[in-house]
């Protein structure tokens, strides 16, 4: 890898590589950068307190790393900025979730000056040699750079920083200390290159797929993640509604539109969604699966019965018409070239399941809690610009249930599914969207990964409502595994109590219906801070999703 030395005596009028790095961050829209600092990194994190940007401290990089996703899935792009090796290593995990579920974030990290390296010192935080760090991200990543080229620095700042646009996917930018102040000796002209579709094969595959909706007997839309990371939402529903044809998401989806809309259907999971999508999904002769990725989460443990030769395949990495792959087409070309093609069913399509007006909840003041129930008196309080979080297990199956009502307003890593993701998102998204209330739903185990990220949400007095379930251990492995196992009980923890280790925020006990009902609507009031509520939950009470998810998921791992 190509090498300068570091020199200070070019211009002043020309940015240092650091300043340069945070002036291209604003350009992306990112306002604050979360991270914890440590002295590999201080320089830089020096830069950003006295620049525009609001960095944030986090309890734990991975953390950093979770809140930085959610900010990303919330506003467009985001950033965390962590030390070398013990810093970068850490957040590991967290980049891997963003990889998996497309979520454009921005890692920085020091690293050991270029001064310092000669004759290979052994160095602190260092593993194996300077290389490590950058070959662990070089996985994890879409793109990323070393900084330790002056002259070329800022082309591969705007390179890795387009990637993250392009491709909504993490990278990784690792500048060693020496270099954060260092001005090249020339500013190149800052060269925005956007992709550009193959024109002939762009219109070749709207008029094939238009042509396919037309002669469809039934056409179907699913829309998966991508529709929210690429901002794609209100193509989909000039789409939708021009044609009359009705919509369904995937569960990583979820929110993709508003979930009131006369068209919308539900989530499609397979065996393990409602039926009558299920159903009207699967006998579509026309499914037009929109940025939807084919896991085994969206696809109900592949009990999914779609014929792809039915189905036109478009994400941001590929298009495919029943057996016909077309090549360099960008996804928003393609959902643009089809809003303008306007295609019309020839015939009247079947009545879709669109109709989901649910029962008025009626409080059983007395009666034990459950999680359905919980989630069903959880629905009646959502509003418009309310954000839920949903870590993972039944967390994010019962969430499933609840109507989001606008767009981008439920996030769970409900792909890549690592537990610890809410908490540390809620101070992402309320950052992100600081008008918007947030909900984290989110269990006991998944909770003592992360919980502490808590503190932060004290001190910035965030009004989110953080709903723990309190089943003493790991409900979702105990479906998958049934039997009486130690390993997967957790030590209880007096939950509502927090708000007195942390100085702030208020705690509440729930065992019934009535104690739900009251914190409920005691936390929807109070804007002074978090609101912890524990709900107690029996160890065996499960949602209607996660009772049917854990079939398959045992007869997938018992191989019955």
């Amino acid at each position: 890898m190509p090498m300068s030395v570091p020199s200070h005596h070019s211009s002043e009028s020309t940015p240092s590589i650091g300043e340069y790095l945070i002036k291209r961050l604003q350009d992306y829209g990112i306002g604050d950068v979360f991270g914890i600092p440590g002295d590999y990194v201080l320089s830089f994190y020096t830069l950003l307190e006295q620049s525009p940007i609001n960095a944030i401290g986090c309890t734990r990089e991975d953390c950093a790393g979770f809140a930085a996703d959610a900010y990303a899935r919330v506003k467009g792009m985001g950033a965390l900025c962590v030390t070398y090796c013990v810093g970068g290593l850490s957040v590991c995990n967290s980049i891997a979730g963003a990889y998996a579920e497309k979520s454009p974030v921005v890692m920085i990290t020091g690293s050991p000056g270029m001064r310092e390296r000669v004759h290979n010192p052994l160095l602190h935080h260092m593993v194996r040699n300077f290389r490590t760090q950058y070959d662990v991200f070089e996985k994890l990543c879409i793109a990323g750079a070393e900084l330790n080229d002056a002259n070329a620095a800022f082309r591969e700042i705007d390179r890795v920083l387009a990637a993250c646009k392009r491709y909504s996917r993490p990278v990784y930018l690792e500048i060693p200390r020496d270099m954060v102040h260092v001005r090249p000796e020339t500013t190149p002209p800052y060269e925005h290159t956007t992709a550009i579709s193959d024109q002939r094969a762009l219109a070749e595959a709207v008029e094939e797929a238009a042509m396919r909706i037309e002669n469809a007997r039934q056409p179907v839309l699913l829309l998966g993640v991508e529709i929210h990371r690429f901002g794609l939402q209100d193509q989909v529903l000039k789409l939708a509604e021009a044609a009359g044809i009705p919509m369904a998401a995937t569960m990583l989806g979820k929110g993709v539109v508003g979930e009131t809309h006369p068209q919308y259907m539900g989530l499609y999971e397979g065996a393990l969604g409602e039926p009558e999508v299920t159903r009207y999904v699967e006998a579509s002769d026309c499914v037009v699966m929109l940025g939807t990725f084919m896991t085994d989460i969206n696809l109900g443990i592949y009990t999914a019965e779609l014929d792809m030769s039915d189905c036109i395949y478009a994400t941001s990495e590929e298009l495919r018409i029943r057996h016909h792959h077309y090549h360099n087409v960008r996804l928003e070309d393609f959902l643009a070239g089809l809003v303008a093609r306007k295609p019309q069913p020839k015939q009247p399509l079947p009545p879709a399941p669109t109709d989901w007006n649910k029962e008025p909840f009626v409080l059983a003041a007395d009666e034990k809690i459950t999680i359905t129930r919980m989630i069903d008196r959880l629905d009646e309080q959502l509003v418009d610009d309310t954000i839920v979080i949903a870590d993972i297990g039944d967390s994010l199956f019962s969430s499933t249930e609840l109507t989001t009502r606008g767009r981008t307003e439920f996030i769970s890593p409900a792909y890549y599914t690592s537990m610890g993701f809410a908490v540390p998102a809620t101070l992402g998204a309320s950052t992100a969207a600081p008008k918007s209330r947030v909900v984290a739903i989110v269990g006991d185990g998944a909770f003592q990964m992360t919980g502490m990220e808590l503190s932060n949400l004290v001190a910035r007095k965030v009004p989110a409502i953080v709903i723990i379930l309190n089943n003493h251990g790991y409900g979702t492995e105990r479906l998958l595994h049934p039997g009486e196992y130690k390993f997967n009980d957790i030590h209880n923890w007096n939950y509502h109590e927090l708000p007195k280790v942390l100085g702030g925020g208020t705690g509440y006990e729930i065992r019934t219906e009535g104690d739900f009902d009251k914190a409920l609507n005691s936390a929807w009031e109070d804007l002074t801070g978090p609101s912890i509520l524990h709900v107690h939950l029996s160890e065996t009470d499960s949602s209607r999703a996660l009772d049917r998810l854990g079939e398959k998921l045992q007869e997938a791992v018992v191989g019955k």
